[in-house]
């Protein structure tokens, strides 16, 4: 009997032990979660719910930069897809995307309506220099995140003045770098002539290549700029013609790179090496042209290419292809555009999921702290990484040769801030 009481005390503290344990560390998790909702009471929770997400994107959907379109089919894709799965933490995702047709007076009237009637959660996805940089002022100053912007001008990382805006691809100072690494070892007494769009986007790229080869053999013989407004770069092809450069700098958005592409396949009396800069890489650039005619044009790139049979049992770019097929069947797979969008899409999606507070303020901080975050659309070893002195989340790139009917990369992939250092103020 005495036994029997005695197991039964013992089982009774043994339960008021664990319950008491119990008790405990659900008051820690509370305690926890108060300081959190704590440190999060105040912040911006426009746009977002327990259940739904508003994010806004502006697109050149129509205009001298209209192919940039497809990069909303490829994140609208994304976004249909996370849904389909429950969304992002719970939250179904709602993309609304605004056409600026690449005017920056539009993208202002485009980003008011997205912020003020729309209310959106952030601005996601500005694209090109010119109307990043106009709209920009207006965003921090209401305090709206402006993560991953479809640019690469130095400034989204340099400026210290913006902290609710963010890069996301390789700056074009860094890619500037890579392309002059290049002709150092394979032409290092190259004479380059330059094509360039007369904005900040080309002369940031300019710039950047400028002062990589500033102390080598390789010197830069001729330049032409042209206005996105201009019907053609015809003659400004000519003219680079004439320097007799054995290397070609096609620094140019889809429409002038067509152009420049088509000008000199068309001149056999001139032959350079043409490099064109990564906005213009896709193959719905050099399709028009012929592939025939843009073979050993050589590029950069950091995120799968779809057209490259070597990511063809790659589970990503299958998941990628499939949703493509469903949500948007229209849009071809193939175009590189479409797969930066969902690679972009997916990056935020990471940021999403690393929000301390569900809040604008959380967001802002989340894009400004990654630590190697890997995206499976993003080529092997290239990751996400930002910090409070680095907000260019890219920073590894990869050469690539146009062969046949495809891109084909080769060499090693080069990380400009380990090789090169952050582009300077």
């Amino acid at each position: 009997m005495r036994k029997t009481t005695v197991l039964r005390a013992t089982a009774a503290a043994s339960a008021a032990l664990l319950l008491a344990t119990a008790c405990n560390s659900q008051r820690g998790q509370d305690d926890k979660e108060a300081a959190a909702d704590g440190a999060c009471r105040g912040q911006q929770t426009t746009g977002i719910t327990d259940k739904t997400i508003k994010l806004g994107g502006i697109y050149p959907l129509s205009g001298p930069a209209s192919a940039y379109g497809a990069i909303s089919d490829g994140v609208s894709t994304y976004f249909k897809h996370v849904n389909g799965k429950g969304g992002i933490d719970g939250r179904t995702v709602e993309f609304v995307v605004r056409d600026d047709g690449y005017q920056p007076p539009k993208a202002v009237e485009e980003a008011r309506r997205l912020v003020e009637q729309e209310k959106v959660f952030a601005v996601f996805q500005t694209l090109g220099t010119p109307s990043t940089a106009a709209v920009w002022d207006y965003l921090n100053k209401r305090k709206v995140p402006q993560p991953f912007v479809a640019t690469g001008a130095s400034v989204w990382g340099t400026d210290d003045k913006h902290p609710w805006t963010t890069g996301w691809q390789p700056n074009y100072v860094a890619e500037a770098r890579v392309y002059a690494k290049y002709l150092k070892e394979e032409k290092p007494k190259a004479k380059v002539a330059v094509l360039y769009q007369n904005d900040d986007f080309g002369k940031d790229l300019l710039g950047g290549f400028k002062e990589a080869v500033a102390d080598s053999g390789i010197k830069v013989v001729a330049e032409e700029s042209y206005e996105v407004t201009d019907p053609s770069v015809s003659a400004q092809m000519t003219s680079l013609a004439r320097s007799k450069a054995n290397v070609l700098l096609d620094i140019t958005t889809p429409k002038f790179g067509s152009q420049a592409l088509a000008a000199d396949a068309k001149n056999t009396k001139w032959n350079p090496l043409h490099i064109v800069n990564a906005v213009s890489a896709s193959t719905t650039v050099l399709k028009p042209v012929g592939f025939k005619n843009v073979q050993d044009v050589v590029s950069a790139t950091y995120f799968k290419d779809p057209a490259d049979p070597q990511w063809a049992e790659d589970a990503e770019m299958k998941t990628y292809k499939e949703a493509l097929h469903k949500y948007a069947p229209d849009s071809d797979p193939a175009n590189q555009l479409n797969a930066y969008g969902w690679a972009v899409a997916s990056s935020l999606h990471k940021a999403l999921d690393a929000m301390r507070c569900p809040t604008r303020e959380g967001l802002r901080d989340a894009v400004r702290n990654l630590k190697d975050v890997k995206v499976d659309m993003l080529l092997p070893g290239v990751t996400l990484s930002t910090g409070s002195d680095d907000a260019f989340p890219l920073e590894t790139m990869q050469l690539m040769q146009f062969k046949g009917e495809r891109w084909q990369l080769f060499g090693e992939p080069v990380d400009t801030r380990k090789e090169f250092g952050a582009p300077t103020k």
